[in-house]
């Protein structure tokens, strides 16, 4: 372990899974966090869901969205892939020292129109001034209830051999429009940020499929990283096909552009759902019915248990071991 933070820290891959490991959980240790979900579950007068996140994504506005749309976006989703329906929210913001009341009348409208599309209520909050250069404009952070209809369990620990795994459209758009933002890069392109509220869609696909074994939103590190995560906590091995993977040809040619794998990038509207394979494809034709889901598919199975890992079946016929990501691929992604 480095005795600095490095920005790979925040990266959602290895370095980021090792500090939880060793130095956050062991001090937080019960049996809730222990899960390592995206929501704790706990009893409140039937089951709740509880979520926080924050939010230092630079550029603050981007294709596709903003830090304040994003933030409702990120809390909301973790709360709907538990099964939990988000109900309150809190929102806290580190502002700095000079920053533009206009930018933030924008934040702040953003959030509550996104908020108020979810159906979620901004119930409280806080704000700080910080000087100059004491932070990079606006941090955000969030805190999300909802609460959890009797009889659902969504938890990896439920992956059962033969699964499929289904993804609602597209990957790695919203890694594509923020890196394409970013004046360092320079790129031009029409890519925006998939970044969206899930919970409508996935009420759909729980009408129609109850008892989905896991759902994940897999923002940094992409889907390789989330699906690697869900075969290590299940003890699961997952196979994907890579033609069955959807990528715009924008994002395929972004991404090669730039030498990055579209499965490490970056994510804000998608959803990763493992369910029997029974139930497959009444799934995919809810989520095809929504906006959201129009592209839908079917991209891997749950290979066995007992040996936790994640394999890629490649184009040219051949399999490929996938780990989570290394290093930080971009800083300040969400």
């Amino acid at each position: 372990m480095a005795d600095r933070i490095l920005l790979a820290h925040g990266s959602g891959g290895k370095l980021t899974h090792r500090l939880l490991q060793e130095i956050v959980f062991p001090a937080f240790s019960n049996p809730i966090l222990k899960k390592c979900e995206d929501a704790a579950v706990f009893p409140l007068k039937g089951k709740t869901a509880f979520t926080t996140d924050s939010f230092v994504i630079q550029p603050i506005f981007f294709p596709g969205g903003d830090i304040g749309k994003l933030s409702v976006c990120g809390t909301v989703n973790d709360l709907a892939v538990m099964g939990a329906r988000p109900l309150y929210m809190t929102v806290a913001c580190i502002i700095e020292e000079g920053f533009e009341i206009a930018s933030l009348k924008k934040i702040v409208a953003s959030m509550a129109k996104t908020a108020r599309d979810a159906g979620v209520l901004i119930v409280g909050g806080d704000l700080k001034v910080v000087e100059k250069n004491a932070c990079d404009s606006i941090f955000i952070n969030t805190t999300g209830i909802g609460s959890i209809p009797k009889g659902r369990k969504i938890s990896a620990d439920t992956t059962r051999e033969g699964d499929c795994v289904i993804i609602n459209g597209w990957i790695g758009e919203h890694g594509a429009a923020v890196m394409s933002a970013r004046e360092d890069y320079k790129l031009r392109n029409s890519i925006a940020s998939d970044c969206a509220c899930l919970n409508h869609l996935i009420e759909r696909i729980l009408a129609v499929a109850p008892h989905v074994h896991v759902m994940r939103d897999p923002t940094r590190g992409g889907v390789a990283t989330t699906l690697k995560e869900i075969s290590e906590q299940s003890n699961i091995g997952i196979i994907i096909e890579e033609d069955a993977l959807p990528v715009t040809d924008q994002v395929r040619g972004f991404c090669e552009i730039l030498g990055i794998d579209p499965l490490y990038m970056a994510n804000e509207g998608k959803v990763l759902v493992l369910a029997p394979e029974k139930n497959a494809p009444s799934i995919v034709a809810a989520m095809r019915k929504h906006p959201l889901g129009k592209n839908a598919a079917v991209i891997g199975r749950v290979a066995s248990r007992g040996a936790a890992q994640l394999l890629l079946h490649t184009s040219i016929g051949s399999t490929r071991i996938i780990d989570m990501l290394t290093g930080d691929q971009l800083p300040r992604i969400c």
